[in-house]
């Protein structure tokens, strides 16, 4: 295959993995997305934010959020929802444009249990519960059952050989951080906002300064998405707003009673740039040990299993939807294993995009046209090099990854669009992602064509239903979140006795 011939399969790649990654079919972010990952929930990503901080006084950070262990059900109990201990977890920035990390967040988890005892009838007996029946208000509270802790190491280079150092406490040094338990209730919690708010802790990068802000614990699930409707063949009642007044706010959130866990960072833009380039790309990984080996008889607080090996990633996520609409069934496993440096291997399933297509052939009647330019190269500015003048590097390696232009001022929260860039606010999706960007709507739009009607990357007449309003019918916007880090909600309460 010629030079040119691989550089044109790029290109048709690139538009068209975000171009099915956009299409109503699984709008469910990176919620068990792939075979493998169903199966060990606890390192599956869902969703991967980048974005210029808006709280007040702290415009020069990027906050950075990696959600992992989906569609959790706040009465979960008796254990909830634990990181794994077996698990890396990573955030990668790439600050060059070559689709390699040049920075990387790792995080290793602890979890170790207390043992709380009851006297039983004159014996002393282990609970069978994560907390022990006191009422919880500090960091590591007699009433805990169970302390889960962390350690956050940066890596400089490639993730596996590069220079490495630890991330420590602002005051005192210390490496180690506690993650808070997740919302039982308020018997249990009485105050689960202040409770978790003191889990946000001042740190230090080595290397990096001022001091960082870190956040790892339980919230309430970001996304917003009608999920059922558009599993069932997008049988949503009109995917336009022209179909149907208020379309943009008939439709459930499926997410409204979930939470997630989120991984948190504010970093200064300065530690995450290189030279004078701006721009910056990040994912997100998981990985595990390549081997396990189950013990057929654990001892008491004994692991039931033994891993060992070299790390295996397992989990990938930059741009949301990827997975789940364009790799095909047999090589989702094999996309989460991947590197955005190597996403052409996956060029087959993409050079000729095929899910436009559904929405015309489902909605086509109505005037929901697919566009007609091959390779859209339209997606390929919007998502994979950036979009230039917004946030394309300098020197861009096509890649699928978060690109943020850190030289461009945050939006306050309120005067914030949620449709982002195409509604005119910079500062927005696809320029990075902000929890109250509305991804879903954002990306309907332009999969039909929304830029071809700007002339950006292809031509108006390239999208006959490139003007229209398209909606999965769940609203979004910044109303959504709170005004400072760590900027998601407080997660739901697993009992209703509040």
């Amino acid at each position: 295959m010629s030079h040119i011939i691989k550089r044109s399969l790029r290109a048709a790649f690139v538009g068209s993995l975000l171009a099915g990654a956009i299409v109503p079919q699984a709008l469910a972010s990176s919620h068990r997305e792939a075979p493998f990952i169903t199966k060990s929930p606890k390192i599956d990503a869902t969703d991967f934010y980048m974005f210029r901080s808006y709280e007040t006084g702290r415009a020069n950070f990027v906050t950075l959020i990696a959600n992992y262990v989906p569609l959790q059900d706040p009465y979960g109990g008796p254990n909830y929802f634990q990181m794994d201990p077996e698990a890396l977890y990573e955030i990668h920035i790439d600050n060059n444009g070559d689709a390699r990390e040049d920075l990387s967040f790792q995080f290793r988890f602890t979890n170790t249990v207390k043992d709380a005892k009851f006297t039983v009838g004159g014996k002393q007996v282990s609970i069978p519960l994560v907390i022990n029946g006191g009422a919880i208000a500090d960091i590591n509270a007699a009433g805990t059952n169970v302390r889960e802790t962390y350690a956050v190491t940066v890596v400089r280079g490639d993730r596996r050989s590069g220079t490495r150092s630890s991330v420590t406490h602002a005051t005192g040094g210390s490496a180690t951080f506690d993650k808070p338990i997740d919302n039982i209730g308020k018997k249990a919690i009485p105050d689960y906002q202040a409770y978790a708010a003191k889990h946000v802790y001042s740190v230090t990068i080595p290397g990096c300064s001022p001091p960082a802000r870190l956040f790892v614990g339980q919230r309430k699930d970001p996304f917003v998405v009608n999920l059922g409707e558009t599993f069932d063949l997008i049988n949503i009642k009109a995917p336009a707003i022209e179909f149907l007044p208020n379309a943009e706010r008939n439709a459930k959130d499926d997410l409204a009673d979930k939470n997630v866990t989120s991984i948190e960072m504010e970093v200064a833009s300065s530690c995450l740039t290189s030279g004078s380039d701006p721009v910056i790309g990040g994912w997100t990984t998981a990985s595990m040990r390549q081997g396990r080996l189950l013990n057929p008889t654990p001892p008491s607080n004994g692991a039931p299993s033994k891993e060992g090996g070299a790390w295996t990633q397992v989990s990938r996520l930059g741009m949301p939807l990827v997975n789940e609409v364009v790799i095909g069934l047999k090589d989702k496993d094999k996309f989460n294993h991947s590197k955005p440096s190597g996403d052409s291997q996956f060029a087959d399933y993409v050079t000729n995009p095929t899910l436009p297509a559904l929405v015309e052939v489902l909605y086509g009647s109505a005037g929901a046209k697919a566009p007609t330019n091959f390779p859209r190269n339209d997606l390929v500015a919007a998502f994979l090099t950036g979009v230039k003048g917004v946030n394309q590097p300098a020197a861009v390696t096509p890649a699928e990854m978060l690109r943020l232009n850190t030289s461009i001022a945050p939006t306050a929260m309120g005067a914030q669009k949620r449709l982002g860039v195409i509604d005119g606010d910079n500062a927005g999706f696809p320029n990075g992602r902000r929890p109250g960007d509305d991804v879903v709507d954002i990306a309907l739009r332009v999969v039909m064509g929304k830029l071809c009607t700007i002339n950006l990357g292809c031509a108006p007449a390239d999208a006959p239903a490139g003007a229209l309003r398209f909606t999965d019918g769940a609203y979004l916007d910044d109303s959504f979140f709170t005004a400072g880090f760590p900027y998601l909600k407080t997660p739901i309460a697993g009992s209703p006795q509040q």
